[in-house]
């Protein structure tokens, strides 16, 4: 497995190349807002920790960047309640939305 998550600014897309497939997390950009619209994983991949990883890596990008996560994506969503130490990247209507 390669090792870079890349920005493909162009697509608005984080992309993990794996093999010939890309899983991929996409989103809109409305600074300082970053809403996340979707993690897609090919089922080939599934259950290898790969949306994850996506994440948490979209996650700490974002707050390098000073932006606050808006997450639209039902994985993402729920990634964040599991791992609520993220809270603070989350914009705060959000944060009451998931109860974190």
């Amino acid at each position: 497995m390669t090792d870079e998550i890349h920005d493909n600014k162009d697509l608005k897309r984080y992309e993990l190349k794996v093999g010939d497939q890309v899983a991929v997390v996409t989103y809109n950009l409305s600074e300082p807002n970053l809403m996340i619209t979707e993690t897609l994983v090919p089922e080939a991949l599934e259950g290898q920790g790969i949306a994850s990883r996506l994440a948490k890596h979209v996650l700490a990008d974002a707050k390098e960047r000073g932006l606050l996560i808006l997450p639209v994506c039902p994985f993402f969503s729920a990634y964040l309640q599991k791992h609520p130490e993220h809270a603070e990247a989350v914009h705060p209507t959000y944060r009451g939305i998931l109860g974190i």
